[in-house]
């Protein structure tokens, strides 16, 4: 089973004992999360429920497991110019591992 969800303008495909990579939000690690806006909802057999824009009674159940962060560096560099930039960006995201799919 699993389903198609959206989150802060993004679609993931959750299913239980998975994790998945969200926009931060101010939480603790451990604590639940419940994500209302599913999109579509397949139980292994082949029955697919779609949205009208989201499945009635359908959530998320998911728990805060870390907080990673992971830093981009873009660096500029021209030779023989003496040019020279270094500049890094952390962007922050919680990590949740799916507990319960409840298909309303």
């Amino acid at each position: 089973m699993y389903v198609i969800i959206e989150d802060g303008s993004h679609q993931y495909r959750a299913e239980v004992g998975g994790f998945l990579t969200l926009d931060h939000r101010a939480c603790e690690s451990g604590q639940s999360l419940d994500l209302p806006n599913v999109l579509l909802v397949s139980d292994g057999s082949g029955k697919v429920t779609l949205g009208q824009p989201t499945v009635a009674g359908a959530k998320v159940v998911a728990e805060v497991v870390d907080f990673p962060s992971v830093k981009t560096q873009a660096q500029l560099f021209r030779r023989r110019k003496n040019i020279r930039r270094l500049r890094g960006h952390r962007q922050p995201h919680i990590r949740v591992k799916v507990t319960q799919i409840v298909a309303g």
